[in-house]
């Protein structure tokens, strides 16, 4: 039996090496197929583990209040002055009355323009706690990062983040330089590491880039500036009061965290009856990048599919002329003793062999995906900086991720396809007349 089933394969392969541009356009089509259902995979993972790392880094176990402007007819305050937002009273609320939380973090950022010497630079000032470097996982590579007591004291002291310190101090350790904040200055005490910019997480939270800030006090940031700000554009003034831009509350259970968000809501929704917050629950938003992963692979399957779907045509197209040129030989092999399976089998092995090597050869193309995107990227950067520079962080970072189901399932569905394909064109040849067939010229 396996000497018979090598014989057939072999023979099948003998014929395709006959017509060797025709066998090689077939294999072609499942090529790009197979390669298609790995490359598009592949980035589509890599496009989802970036959201879900992103939404990790958020915490599973947290809850995130952000102060949001709602449209400027229902805006607390009167004439320019635009206040909105959360108030140190809802950040007491939220510690008083909620028994679920094992902190919470609140922190007030505003853009602002920072100084050293001839060197200008715009930040964001980041007004926060000492909680607020482990929340974000931030890393310090220098000094140190803001205290309780420097909060307590309202210290004028600052912690730079990597893109500032290469902005403002090129050439020079930023530790213990004054850094000027409008006419405010802050003694540098410490460096956080760079970290990849985080890109908008649906429409619930704003990309940010932890590279361009400054940290200090949020009770210096509250003497020194204030809640309100003001700003002239062309003439007009325009000013904003928040007391805080975010309150991070983090719970010790994960089973508690949907409770915990409803508790919230209700305590803020007393104060805030214009809603000009949002609560962002990092959990539910891993939920749906999981299940938005699966129908994006489903719907990048399908995609691909259609790619192995014209290529299972080519081979049954080829097939079907590789019977017809075949009459005369088939009508022989019938006169001598062959079988219709024994014909189908021949035509099934070369349809086998086609299928299968395209499929092989896209799954070692598929394994090139990584090295292709990145050295591409590379080459790019080199070529044209600006158009790399102005593509979103996400692709600019994006890594393929080979899933090993889609190898197995492209190679699979390739080797399928040539036998689904393949079947039409070996059953008609194995059922032709052997006196019809030897009588074709």
């Amino acid at each position: 039996m396996g000497s018979r089933f090598w014989q057939t394969l072999r023979l099948g392969l003998k014929s395709l090496l006959l017509h060797k541009l025709r066998s090689g356009l077939a294999i072609l089509g499942i090529f790009i197929g197979v390669t298609a259902v790995i490359w598009l995979v592949a980035m589509g993972e890599g496009v989802s583990y970036q959201a879900q790392q992103q939404i990790k880094e958020l915490g599973a176990n947290n809850i995130i209040i952000r102060s949001t402007k709602p449209p400027s007819d229902v805006t607390r305050g009167g004439g320019f002055i635009i206040a909105y937002g959360l108030l140190r009273d809802d950040y007491d609320r939220i510690v008083a009355n909620v028994p679920t939380l094992v902190q919470a973090v609140p922190m007030r950022e505003i853009r602002k323009e920072a100084r050293y010497l001839d060197k200008v630079t715009d930040v964001r000032l980041v007004g926060c706690t000492a909680k607020y470097l482990e929340m974000n996982n931030l890393r310090i590579s220098r000094g140190r990062f803001l205290s309780d007591k420097d909060l307590e004291n309202a210290d004028n002291v600052a912690v730079i983040a990597g893109t500032t310190a290469q902005e403002l101090f090129p050439y020079e350790d930023p530790i213990g330089q004054s850094v000027q904040v409008e006419k405010d200055f802050y003694v540098i005490v410490g460096q956080t590491e760079p970290k990849n910019p985080s890109g908008g997480i649906g429409g619930s939270m704003a990309a940010q880039d932890f590279n361009l800030d400054i940290y200090i006090p949020l009770s210096t940031l509250r003497g020194r500036i204030g809640d309100q700000v003001v700003t002239s554009r062309a003439g007009s003034r325009e000013g904003e009061r928040v007391e805080l831009s975010q309150i991070t509350a983090t719970v010790h259970d994960l089973s508690q965290v949907d409770e915990t968000a409803e508790v919230i809501k209700k305590l803020l929704a007393r104060s805030h009856p214009n809603v000009d917050y949002t609560i962002v629950v990092p959990k539910e938003l891993l939920q749906q990048a999981e299940v938005l992963q699966m129908m994006f692979n489903l719907l990048l399957v399908l995609i691909a599919g259609i790619a192995l779907l014209v290529g299972g045509i080519g081979i049954m197209n080829i097939m079907l002329a590789t019977v017809t040129e075949r009459t005369r030989e088939i009508g022989i092999r019938r006169a001598l003793g062959a079988k219709q399976r024994d014909i189908v089998s021949q035509f099934l092995s070369e349809t086998v062999v086609l299928s299968a090597t395209g499929g092989l050869l896209g799954v070692f193309f598929g394994f090139l995906c990584h090295p292709a995107i990145v050295g591409t990227r590379a080459v790019m950067r080199q070529l044209f900086p600006e158009v790399i520079s102005s593509l979103p962080p996400n692709i600019q970072q994006l890594e393929p991720r080979i899933a090993p189901w889609s190898i197995v399932a492209a190679f699979l569905i390739s080797v399928g396809v040539g036998v689904l394909f393949g079947l039409y064109p070996a059953q008609r040849a194995a059922r032709m007349d052997p006196i019809e067939a030897l009588r074709h010229e």
